[in-house]
């Protein structure tokens, strides 16, 4: 298994090389070469699998010889035993009339689906680099993990990657736009390898930031820069399993002709994009709906074709804060193979590297870039799309808090389930035996500001202390350590030079 840049630059690398390096020297992000082939009897062998025996089947066959399966067993088997669930990702109903459900993704250590991925992508640091430098006899191969957040991200990536040996990490967050848990979550651990950065500015800004810092060759080389935001590759390769997960849910429960649609609350893409392979693996899937909040650039992308920056607008601040995203960076992923199999001549892979840098370059420059008609259509067979105000979002919370057996949206996940809604009129046009799966990215507790809000002013009240898990108690009065610095990528090297252990 090989890996190659979406700019066209960089063929040939291994798994390894890209979890390490994280994003390519051309500026792209990683995608195999080929996708691999499922097992002719994945649907039976893999059916009652736990969590982490099926992320271990789905994981070995895109790491090539980088890792044994034994060794996938036992990082998966790591990476999940730190979950409150013994499903790990368990899927509940919501709706019984519709077939809607929800994929509970937020019970990890931080409570966010984002668990999924960096308890195995901090685990998975960890065993390169020991392996690295038992190879070499002395502790030479050291890592310098940066990386942004819109509030999830970061806690995520702080819990799996704390008191790792020969790892330091910096996280940048928008000051003042996360929400207080997030924050709180992140500042309040003090391990010596942990460094929170604020940053004036927004995500946006803060993801710049690191892409400019990887862009710097040298500074990349010198400090062994590594990445955790989703365009890191083993971020969206272990989000594959939930979908895998929830697909034999649904089979258990109503039948092996079941057929799936998932809505997916979507900011940077990854968690959606994760579906898209799942599949193109060969999952039966119905159709994969992004669900945008008032920074919509997918949901537009889809009307019209043109991926636009809508700069004059900037980033709407909204109640679900960790999609408050200008430029979704994992769709380049996803735009890859639109160029390829419906913009270059003979699905060429090499030009379709050349069109994505074309592209990009585009948006940076002018804000927009525009594909054809061809492949628009194409998109739209995979996704559908819709977007979901403020107001609906509050609704849509206050509306499942008020049924007869009430459900606790946070934010994000109600926007899915509004778009949802939305979308029924089209979900009840597909054949078969089909259900609607929501995906809830974050635990209620996380958002106390817009969740109660949203309950409260629509007539119901709601014991806030009631709903906190155990480790929230008292976290907004742990002591904490940030460090503040300004929106610029020179300012933010300099700091790494000073604090880096």
């Amino acid at each position: 298994m090989k890996y190659r840049s979406t700019r066209g630059q960089v063929t040939g690398q291994s798994f390894e090389s890209v979890v390490l390096e994280g994003l390519a020297s051309d500026g792209g992000l990683y995608i195999p070469e080929q996708l691999p082939t499922l097992p002719s009897d994945w649907q039976t062998r893999w059916a009652t699998l736990p969590f982490a025996k099926l992320a271990a089947e789905i994981i070995t066959l895109f790491v090539g010889t980088d890792l044994t399966p034994s060794e996938v067993d036992q990082l998966t088997a790591k990476s999940y035993a730190t979950f409150n669930s013994s499903s790990v990702t368990p899927l509940v109903s919501l709706d019984s009339e519709t077939n809607t459900h929800i994929l509970e993704l937020f019970h990890g250590p931080t409570f966010a689906f984002k668990d999924v991925a960096l308890q195995f992508l901090g685990n998975l640091f960890e065993f390169f680099l020991e392996r690295k430098n038992k190879q070499d006899g002395e502790d030479t191969h050291k890592i310098t993990v940066v990386g942004a957040t819109s509030g999830d991200t970061g806690s995520a990536a702080i819990y799996g990657l704390r008191g790792k040996k020969n790892v330091s990490v910096f996280i940048l967050h928008p000051q003042g736009r996360v929400s207080p848990i997030q924050e709180a979550q992140m500042t309040t651990v003090l391990d010596a390898n942990v460094h929170n950065v604020s940053i004036q500015g927004t995500f946006d800004d803060c993801q710049d930031i690191v892409k400019q810092l990887f862009g710097r060759a040298d500074f990349k080389q010198q400090h062994s820069l590594g990445a955790i935001n989703s365009i890191n590759w083993a971020r969206i390769l272990a989000q594959i399993t939930y979908y895998f997960h929830a697909y034999f849910a649904l089979v258990r429960e109503y039948g092996v002709d079941v057929v799936p649609v998932f809505v997916v609350p979507s900011g940077n893409f990854g968690d959606i994009l994760a579906g898209y392979y799942a599949k193109s693996l060969g999952l039966p899937v119905g159709r994969l709906a992004i669900a945008t909040n008032a920074n919509d650039i997918l949901n537009r992308f889809l009307q019209s074709g043109v991926c636009e920056k809508n700069a004059e607008q900037g980033v709407l601040a909204t109640p679900s804060p960790a999609m408050d995203i200008l430029v979704s960076s994992n769709f380049e992923r996803f735009l890859w193979y639109l160029a390829r199999d419906n913009e270059a001549q003979d699905s060429s892979e090499d030009q379709a590297g050349d069109i994505i840098r074309g592209w990009m370059d585009q948006l940076k420059t002018t804000g927009s870039f525009s594909v054809s008609p061809k492949a628009l259509e194409a998109a739209r067979q995979v996704f559908w799309s819709g977007r979901c105000s403020d107001n609906d979002t509050y609704k849509t919370i206050a509306k499942y808090y008020a049924r007869k057996q009430p459900y606790l949206l946070d934010p994000h996940t109600a926007v899915g389930v509004h778009v949802a809604e939305q979308l029924r009129p089209k979900i009840e046009t597909l054949d078969g035996n089909v259900h609607t799966v929501c995906l809830s990215t974050a635990h209620p507790a996380k958002f106390s500001e817009a969740v109660l809000k949203a309950v409260n002013e629509n007539g119901h009240d709601l014991d806030f202390q009631s709903i906190l898990p155990p480790p929230f108690v008292g976290l907004l009065d742990q002591p904490r350590r940030c460090l503040s610095c300004d929106n610029s990528a020179d300012a933010v090297a300099q700091l790494i030079v000073d604090n880096a252990n």
